[in-house]
């Protein structure tokens, strides 16, 4: 399975598809989908172009060695790491007519917007927490984290080979919800916890249509998962739960795009793309395929009264660990010792 894991992080820094050769995106797999930013296909009658790649170390590392693109799409963590590498420039939002319906909660960071100007626009935010199996894992087992520990489940668990995911989830499940001051005790507990969840871990997925098919197949019954992963297994009528309630809790996330310094295509296209996802109507198609909520308000008023909200985006009754930006030095850290639980030491 690594070597299959080795192969898709290969691959996803080539282009998935030539369409629009004056705009390429890097993206996470997945966002490709032309009807969230379908603004943009009605004007220039193609999608962009389109790099993916699974993790946002993985997209960083490639952008700073030299991989060209015109945007690319980190969550909110990441951003500052663009910032002082000096690779992103800031957005003209008098270019945006909808940056104002973004919920300023999305925004309220001088690492997002500060006296320079406005260098990440918030698009999509989601949850990660449990999927399981519903036929094979009782309920009573993913009433807390401990089910990634759980003896029961050696060689039936999945994680994400993403370090903010998977230090989200030692933190929450060793009772820290707040990841903006972590203590060394507290690291090193996570660190114990993860330690002790590798045991249990049959692979570590690189995309959520990577876990998708580890669950499909049988080869697992139990992920850490964001919301696409478990669309996705609902499409393929998998009996799948998504349990955002355990006793310790589950994490947030919100991602956005960032404008990169020197693109190599069109910058009028980088707007009109930034304004396709931008549109109200964008937030039924990224619901629908993705999962994930929008954040603008105006768009997030559209599909209110959609289950899918109810089921993987409403409010819940248990701690949540909030991934907004952190110590880039405790990420670093974090990076490091992950890399290091994965080779089993």
């Amino acid at each position: 399975m690594r070597l299959l894991t080795t192969t898709i992080l290969a691959a996803a820094a080539l282009p998935a598809y030539a369409a629009d050769r004056e705009l390429t995106v890097f993206d996470w797999a997945g966002f490709d989908e032309p009807s969230i930013f379908q603004a943009y296909v009605d004007k220039h009658g193609d999608s962009p172009t389109y790099a993916f790649y699974g993790d946002d170390d993985e997209a960083f590392q490639k952008v700073a060695s030299g991989f060209k693109a015109d945007v690319i799409h980190p969550c909110s963590q990441m951003v500052g790491k663009y910032r002082d590498a000096g690779l992103i420039e800031p957005w003209d939002t008098s270019r945006i007519p909808n940056f104002e319906q973004i919920e300023e909660r999305f925004l309220d960071s001088e690492v997002f917007r500060d006296d320079q100007g406005v260098w990440f626009i918030p698009t999509d935010w989601g949850a990660t927490a449990i999927a399981y199996n519903t036929e094979t894992v009782p309920a009573e087992d993913v009433a807390s984290l401990g089910v990634f520990t759980n003896p029961k489940y050696q060689g039936r668990t999945s994680l994400p080979d993403s370090s903010d995911d998977v230090w989200a989830l030692a933190y929450l499940a060793t009772g820290v919800t707040d990841w903006s001051e972590v203590t060394d005790e507290q690291f090193q507990a996570a660190a114990a916890w993860l330690r002790e969840a590798h045991v249990n871990v049959a692979a570590y997925w690189a995309d959520p249509s990577e876990q998708a098919q580890l669950m499909a197949s049988g080869a697992v019954d139990v992920a850490w998962s964001w919301n696409d992963g478990v669309v996705y297994l609902q499409a393929d009528n998998y009996p799948v739960g998504f349990q955002r309630e355990p006793a310790e809790g589950s994490s947030t996330f919100f991602c956005g795009y960032v404008n990169v310094k020197d693109g190599p295509g069109s910058e009028d296209k980088a707007y009109d793309f930034i304004n396709a996802w931008l549109e109200p109507s964008a937030a039924k198609a990224l619901l629908d395929t993705i999962g994930y909520g929008h954040t603008s308000a105006a768009a997030m008023a559209t599909i209110a009264d959609e289950p899918a909200v109810a089921e993987g985006l409403a409010e819940i009754d248990a701690p949540v660990l909030a991934q907004t930006p952190n110590d880039p030095e405790l990420r670093q850290r974090q990076l490091a010792e992950f890399e290091k639980i994965k080779a089993g030491f």
